[in-house]
């Protein structure tokens, strides 16, 4: 599986889910798991984008520990992938208005915690390495991303 294959089954699981896990590491150590609401964003390649606000724990958890893992499935558990990268918060109003075009109508439960639009930062994940795993035949590729 190439690069551009990888990303391509990925674009095609957020477009059906809409959401992934983001695995962070708090200050004690401990891993910390979150939905959340990504996208690939066109002419971004090798980023995974997503919004934050700097006041949720996780900006602080990013900022001490930048590597972090998401993982995606889909709704039939046909295929799951998981991919490892460093995290950087970015504080840009054309990034953050580009993020808020690509994942802003599925973001309900996150203008229930941060109600003030403002208030946003990009995660913008620089993708190292991805895998993808097909749980009915036990086939699992990993792809270096960087």
């Amino acid at each position: 599986m190439t690069r551009q294959e990888l990303l391509a089954r990925l674009q095609a699981l957020l477009k059906e889910t809409g959401t992934g896990l983001l695995a962070t590491v708090d200050a004690e150590g401990r891993p910390r798991m979150r939905w959340m609401t990504p996208a690939l964003l066109a002419g971004r390649t090798g980023a995974l984008f997503a919004l934050t606000s700097p006041r949720f724990a996780k900006a602080g958890q990013i900022s001490g520990h930048p590597q972090v893992e998401w993982m995606f499935q889909s709704p039939s558990l046909r295929e799951v992938i998981t991919l490892r990268g460093r995290v950087n918060l970015v504080d840009n109003p054309s990034i953050r208005s580009e993020v808020l075009e690509a994942v802003g109508p599925r973001l309900r439960a996150f203008w229930k915690l941060n109600q003030d639009e403002r208030d946003l930062l990009v995660l913008e994940t620089v993708l190292e390495e991805g895998s993808c795993y097909t749980p009915l035949s036990g086939e699992k590729v990993t792809v270096h991303l960087d």
